[in-house]
């Protein structure tokens, strides 16, 4: 009897341990991506185009270094949004367009939060 439980119970344990892992490590990610972002847009705001575009840069860079995580993790469609904002963020900051740089700038750190609200270890996830 207890050989029986112990394959489904290690099993259990294992699943447990993955999920708590890959909360905490998407959490971590996007608090990382989120505050990149941030500065970005404070640097726009005091009108450092350059830099702000240069941050935004790495901060995509970043992201695309966790592309084979996510696309592991995550729902593809909402890593596709996230990659399109972060384009079409890029492109606002090349021509300088402060107002729509900015809401694509929200845009993209509230489509963060969710990717990492999808991967949240709570009840409503797993059913």
């Amino acid at each position: 009897m207890k050989r029986a439980v112990l394959l489904p119970a290690i099993v259990l344990g294992a699943v447990l341990a993955f999920a708590l892992w890959n909360s905490s490590t998407m959490y971590i990610c996007v608090l990382r991506w989120q505050e990149q972002i941030h500065q970005a847009g404070e640097l726009a705001c005091q009108g450092a185009w350059a830099e702000a575009a240069e941050a935004l840069e790495d901060s995509y860079q970043d992201w695309s270094g966790k592309q084979a995580y996510l696309r592991i993790v995550t729902e593809h469609d909402a890593a596709n949004s996230a990659e399109m904002m972060y384009l079409r963020a890029m492109a606002f900051a090349s021509v300088q367009e402060d107002s729509e740089f900015l809401a694509e700038l929200a845009g993209l750190q509230e489509q963060l939060r969710l990717l990492a609200e999808m991967e949240q270890f709570r009840l409503e996830n797993i059913l």
